[in-house]
């Protein structure tokens, strides 16, 4: 007699109760929170072999649309992705519980990290065996510019915008100055709608329980963090803001997060910034995650149990708002994509959010020595995540060895 698993009967389309259906749902969402690198084009991989190859909870058609609807939503792609299987495979519970198994294993690796940085500054302990990360990170920014610049500037318009909203992030050092301009290039594109071919029968209905839920926890945020003063809150408030306008993945939190919390408010040096961005590049899991590490340092004055509020409330922030969307949006996505202006403002949005990195990328080498050593790293980096299939975890492992051998 021939024995099934449970998890062959799942992928065979077997019948099996819903709620070992979904038990083995969040086993596979756990498996890659442990193992899927290299940011959201790595992880729609992935996600495209064990959630539609082996499981076939959706097919590849599917997963392509969930995957293009989250790329025009603010927030962190892969994670809103996944989130949305969950609630195709489940409904809301599921998908919350999605996001927990997803986030929690790096959110818990950041969080320690923000301790360990905490704990070496406190006690005078040098970082100098950090100093060859930090060029290396500045490497994968370059290269976040580089990709992001290839795959979405196709026009002169495009090129226009992403060249004007660099030299705008770059002298304008203000965090109200990126989502300004991301409104201000969609803007522009959507003018254009008349070039994209017109659809048929638009019946867009639209519950706004969740769109209404997403600004009203914004507005609170904005309205307590004003009225009380209190770090936590105001973290969140920040967080979550940024959350929301945050377009184009993780690679864009990095202009932001950079600006506000480095340069504008100071609540961590550029040198802990770009060591703790490069060591998120070197874990799985979403990208995003990065903001636990920020959340953790911004709150050490607190004491240990501060910063383990400040890694909950920055974690929290920086996911809620494209959770909230993502299940707003999701139940009309098919009528909504037939609009023509909704089309035409992405070009903007993303040749903005190219710009964006690019500015990045020449803020982020201020503060490193401008040493042959230093560009070096830089060039070598960028060329071997160009041409090379080296993952970017061990360009990271290999930084760190190389800075506690060579004092």
């Amino acid at each position: 007699m021939k024995i099934t698993t449970l998890e062959q009967r799942v992928s065979n389309n077997h019948p099996v109760s819903l709620s070992l259906r979904h038990y083995i749902f969040l086993k596979d969402v756990l498996k890659l929170a442990l193992t899927a690198f290299g940011g959201p084009q790595a992880h729609i991989a992935m996600m495209l072999k064990l959630m539609v190859e082996k499981r076939r909870y959706l097919t590849e058609k599917e997963l392509i649309e969930l995957n293009a609807l989250c790329q025009i939503l603010p927030g962190p792609t892969s994670t809103q992705t996944l989130t949305a299987i969950g609630y195709r495979v489940g409904g809301a519970n599921l998908a919350y519980l999605t996001l927990l198994v997803w986030i929690t294993p790096t959110a818990l690796f950041m969080t320690a990290v923000g301790l360990a940085m905490t704990y070496l500054t406190r006690h005078n302990i040098s970082l100098h065996f950090l100093r060859f990360i930090q060029p290396i990170a500045v490497g994968f920014v370059a290269f976040a510019a580089y990709r992001i610049s290839t795959k979405v500037i196709a026009t002169k318009t495009s090129i226009l915008l992403m060249v004007v909203s660099a030299v705008i992030s770059y002298f304008f050092n203000s965090p109200w100055v990126f989502p300004a301009l991301l409104i201000a290039g969609a803007f522009t594109t959507s003018l254009r709608f008349r070039k994209h071919p017109k659809e048929q029968n638009k019946k867009l209905k639209i519950d706004w329980s969740n769109f209404i839920l997403f600004g009203a926890v914004l507005i609170f945020a904005a309205a307590l963090g004003g009225a009380t003063r209190w770090l936590p809150i105001r973290l969140f408030e920040n967080f979550y803001r940024n959350g929301s306008l945050i377009f184009g993945g993780g690679q864009v939190l990095v202009p932001l997060m950079y600006t506000e919390f480095v340069e504008f408010k100071r609540y961590l040096t550029s040198q802990e910034f770009l060591s703790g961005y490069a060591l998120a590049q070197a874990i799985p899991g979403p990208t995003f995650i990065f903001c636990t590490y920020i959340g953790t340092l911004a709150m050490r004055s607190y004491g240990f149990w501060g910063q383990l509020l400040g890694s909950f409330v920055a974690t929290t922030g920086i996911f809620l708002p494209g959770t909230f969307l993502i299940f707003f949006i999701i139940r009309f996505w098919e009528e909504l994509k037939k609009y023509r202006f909704i089309k035409a403002s992405l070009e903007g949005i993303n040749a903005v959010s190219s710009g964006m990195v690019c500015a990045a990328a020449l803020l982020l080498f201020h503060p490193i020595e401008s040493s042959f050593l230093n560009i070096g790293i830089i060039i070598v980096t960028f060329s071997l995540l160009l041409w090379s299939k080296i993952p970017p975890y061990a360009l990271i492992f290999t930084g760190i060895l190389a800075g506690v051998i060579i004092q």
